[in-house]
């Protein structure tokens, strides 16, 4: 689908973050590099407990290790990484109560953002709510979990984009990333795959958000913003109650297989 590429989240009270001059022309800029892992948290590729090691990440984006030590900073000050003395930096692992907290925000902002969204939503913002469903399920469908994890995260964050308010829509990303920690640290540990007899292609049954999804397009097809408001809180409900909060550690990540930079030219 053709969505704009959406903005990590941002926190206006982290250190200035401006592109470094000596940088050279082509390479990463640290907006890259932020983006790059909040990516690949968003897309489940990065661990909650993984241990980002500065050597390691500079080697893999090819850039010294004081510009990976500001990238980790502003990444802490939004809640994706953790800062310890003695144990350097790690993607976070919220608690329970920190899980519970961001579903009761989400509850609390989505409501608003749908209202926005219903009332101003033309049919070409209505069709990439559509798009985006599809390629979830044709992610699922084919065992791209990953994919469809980041798809699904990107139908919400498609409405609050439509909803036209930058405050909220900024504080909205945040939660889109942290709640992608918490469905790795509490969701299941191993998802369904379901291979269907007599064929090749096989589906994650992780979850119904493509359902929940179809249900909520529904209601805001008809501008119904209280059905559809009740169709999101289910929705958000039901994520939650999916959580459980007894989970082992995750094994050791390569960083260099995960991460993949994006942001060179050439």
């Amino acid at each position: 689908m053709n969505a704009p590429r959406k903005k990590a989240p941002t926190d206006e009270a982290a250190p200035a973050a401006a592109d470094h001059d000596d940088a050279a022309p082509g390479s990463l800029t640290d907006a890259d590099i932020y983006d790059d892992i909040v990516r690949a948290i968003q897309d489940h590729r990065l661990l909650p407990g993984t241990k980002l090691v500065e050597a390691k990440l500079g080697e893999v984006f090819g850039v010294s290790r004081t510009r990976i030590r500001q990238v980790l900073v502003r990444l802490a000050h939004v809640q994706l990484v953790t800062l310890s003395h003695n144990r350097g930096a790690t993607v976070a692992q919220p608690s329970a109560e920190e899980a519970r907290e961001v579903f009761e925000v989400r509850r609390l902002l989505e409501p608003t953002l749908l209202q926005r969204f219903i009332a101003r939503a033309k049919p070409a913002d209505i069709k990439r709510l559509a798009d985006c469903i599809d390629a979830e399920e044709a992610a699922r469908m084919r065992g791209d979990r990953h994919q469809a994890v980041r798809l699904s995260g990107e139908f919400h964050q498609l409405i609050a984009a439509g909803a036209a308010h930058a405050t909220l829509d900024r504080v909205f990303n945040e939660l889109v990333s942290r709640t992608s920690l918490i469905l790795m640290t509490y969701g299941a540990v191993e998802p369904t795959l379901l291979r269907p007899q007599g064929g090749s292609q096989a589906r994650w049954l992780d979850g119904c958000s493509c359902r929940d999804h179809r249900g909520l397009l529904a209601a805001i097809r008809q501008r119904d913003a209280q059905l559809a408001e009740q169709r999101m809180d289910e929705h958000l409900r039901h994520l939650e109650s999916s959580l459980c909060f007894n989970q082992s550690a995750p094994a050791s990540t390569d960083l260099g297989a995960v991460l993949r930079p994006t942001g060179t030219t050439g």
